[in-house]
């Protein structure tokens, strides 16, 4: 057991979970996200943190069917079936309802109805993807209305086991270090930061970028990466309040909400990754999803008809890159490797930062961690909890010194991103004295400027309109080099 195990141990007794590569062979053949399985660990696990394989084996069977789950002839049967899995909710439009799919149990969308009662319950679904308890039933062929029959979704109950004290682990930050509480947050991702591979404090943080829009509100980011280097890992499996685009065709509709005022994805959820960015299509809404972005990314404001819904909704673009000999882009224009949709400058310049993801390890055997570190569900509910506090913005903002003549845009986005910053790394700050300047400098302000000044500086690459203002703001951080 390492120092950092013992001291995770001590501090979070009942939040702590031992992990190792051994143990997550029993979820083989089941096709379930990092904070579904860290709850089965943690729930079938004695006081010394060993796992009973054989009863978290047994739950599976019982409570997570697997795709040779003959749930439909259960249905038919008139049997009322209860399973723990993942709904995939979506608003049909020509019909007036919204239709459920379970992909892992072969249920598809002309198959299953959400009854009208259940999408009335406030909060209890959104569109897109959700993790509970679902209660099925069979709706019989209607001979009078000529209806086809149907697997009605009737019942919902949200996954979401664990209600954390944010005051406990923000105050827990201050017995670590914070090369420590860096580690810490690495292992909490399920990656070793002892790997090699992890062989600068520079590279870790930028590693933990990629937590950014977990935790700060309306951040929107661009990560392009060679393969390998676990992008759809970390925002596909952290964290149920994220909805993973993985390529495919994305409608107005589903993105931001249909003309009958039902919402779609970024209403509901606190970030979207849109991943394999190349190979994501607008169709033939481009025009109108390129401009409802440019005025989402600004404001937060997505407006359908007469109507006008605000949402806090991150957004991140992930993408693949060829590098060179050198292990650098092939293209100095790194935002060519989107689809020509994204290549209006006025679009992209509402990103606030960019991830240079080829400065991060590719994954190895060495990457994956063992040891004892938050279980995912626990943590990914601290992060959505830290997105709500509202103190941190005003300790970044005293920590600044800003010019007048400052980009309006380079400004915000570089607040933001200190802010995000500062949410992940010293959640126990309260007020400006909690924080070093230096500190402050090096782990908030200087990452969150540089990945701002790569976004500028590939505008400028793209468009001389940005090149004549391609400098970026002399921002001076109090007390350290003002």
């Amino acid at each position: 057991m390492t120092k950092l195990d013992s001291k995770v141990l001590e501090i979070f007794p009942d939040e702590s979970i031992y992990k190792s590569p051994n143990i997550y062979s029993c979820f083989t053949g089941f096709n379930l996200p990092s904070f579904i399985k860290d709850w089965l660990l943690k729930r079938y696990s004695n006081e010394h943190g060993k796992p009973d394989i054989l009863k978290i084996k047994s739950f599976l069977i019982k409570h997570i069917p697997s795709k040779d789950y003959d749930i439909k002839t259960r249905c038919l049967n008139n049997e009322t079936v209860k399973v723990l899995t993942r709904v995939v909710i979506e608003a049909d439009i020509k019909s007036n309802i919204y239709r459920f799919s379970i992909p892992d149990l072969g249920i598809t969308f002309s198959e299953g109805r959400v009854s009208m009662q259940l999408m009335r319950e406030k909060d209890l679904l959104n569109s897109g993807e959700n993790w509970g308890i679902a209660t099925l039933e069979y709706v019989a062929p209607d001979d009078f209305t000529k209806e086809k029959g149907y697997i009605e979704l009737n019942g919902f109950q949200s996954f979401k086991p664990y209600s954390p004290d944010l005051s406990y682990f923000c105050k827990a930050r201050t017995s670590f270090s914070t090369e420590e509480w860096i580690d810490f947050l690495i292992s909490c991702m399920e990656y070793n930061p002892n790997s090699e591979q992890f062989n600068s404090i520079t590279r870790k943080l930028t590693f933990l970028t990629r937590l950014l829009v977990f935790v700060e509100p309306n951040l929107n980011m661009i990560e392009l990466a060679p393969k390998g280097t676990g992008k759809s890992y970390v925002f596909n499996n952290l964290s149920k309040y994220g909805w993973h685009i993985s390529g495919g065709k994305v409608t107005r509709a589903k993105l931001f909400a249909d003309m009958h005022g039902r919402l779609g994805i970024i209403p509901n959820y606190e970030f979207v990754s849109m991943d394999e960015i190349k190979t994501i299509s607008f169709g033939s809404d481009s025009a109108e999803i390129v401009g409802g972005l440019k005025s989402y990314l600004e404001d937060g404001t997505i407006t359908v008809g007469k109507s006008k819904q605000t949402s806090n909704c991150g957004m991140i673009l992930l993408g693949n890159v060829d590098l060179n000999l050198n292990g650098t882009p092939e293209n100095k224009i790194y935002f060519k490797e989107l689809p020509e949709v994204f290549h209006d400058t006025a679009l992209l310049v509402r990103f606030h930062g960019f991830i240079e993801g080829w400065k991060l390890p590719v994954m190895q055997q060495d990457l994956i961690f063992s040891g004892y570190t938050l279980n995912v569900e626990y943590f990914s509910e601290i992060l959505s909890m830290l997105r709500k506090e509202p103190q941190y913005v005003s300790i970044v903002e005293s920590f600044l010194s800003i010019p007048k003549d400052s980009d309006t845009r380079d400004k915000k986005a570089i607040i933001r991103l200190a802010t995000a910053y500062m949410r992940l790394l010293f959640p126990n700050a309260k007020c400006k004295e909690d924080i070093s300047p230096v500190e402050f400098y090096n782990y908030c302000f200087y990452p969150a400027y540089e990945k701002r000044k790569i976004i500028k500086q590939q505008l400028a690459f793209m468009d001389p309109q940005y090149a004549k203002g391609s400098l970026m703001p002399d921002i001076r951080v109090k007390g350290y080099n003002e």
